[in-house]
């Protein structure tokens, strides 16, 4: 895949990838079922991440009946850091009892098309694959307790209301992606 444009504003890059489920799961079908669909970047290891997945599982609970799917993806490599193997993904997703899809890029491609640089990073597309937001899930990745500002819940509550996204990107916070090594 080439690394495309990501900017808030244009079409996300497609994609195909299998998930913890053993499934082959695509993007453009998604789309075709879905009003909105959070792209997520997560990595087992990363502490943010960690402290994220119970805020991602509410995203999909309080939303999911609305159109909205979220996707998580897996894009660190293998050898570089084991943990993030699919198999380990599998142990991750059940341990967690995700309520999405979980996703594995082990070519890196999708990252790199996405132009991902940290875990976890989010895109919020359209139904017709338009980025409308991009950057951190909050403002607060260590205590969901102590949120201000819920910006991926804001953007998906105003992108299914069919209003303007008032915040569409922000800063992410979090563990570098580790890519393959040439």
């Amino acid at each position: 895949m080439e690394q495309i444009d990501t900017s808030i504003g244009v079409h996300a890059p497609d994609f195909e990838l299998p998930g913890t489920d053993g499934k082959v799961h695509h993007l453009g079908r998604y789309l075709r079922e879905d009003l909105a669909v959070a792209v997520v970047f997560l990595a087992n290891q990363c502490p943010n991440v960690q402290q994220y997945i119970e805020r991602l599982k509410q995203l999909q609970a309080e939303f999911g009946d609305r159109g909205l799917l979220v996707i998580g993806i897996n894009s660190n490599d293998g050898t570089e850091s084991p943990e993030d193997s699919l198999e380990a993904m599998k142990r991750f997703a059940a341990e967690h009892q995700l309520n999405f899809p979980y996703l594995r890029d082990a070519n890196q491609d999708v990252a790199r098309s996405f132009q991902v640089c940290q875990t976890p990073e989010s895109f919020l597309l359209d139904q017709k694959g338009v980025i409308r937001y991009h950057g951190a899930i909050d403002d607060s990745p260590g205590n969901s307790h102590e949120v201000d500002s819920a910006y991926l819940q804001q953007a998906i509550a105003q992108l299914l209301a069919k209003e303007s996204i008032t915040i569409n990107s922000t800063e992410t916070k979090g563990s570098s992606v580790k890519w393959r090594s040439p």
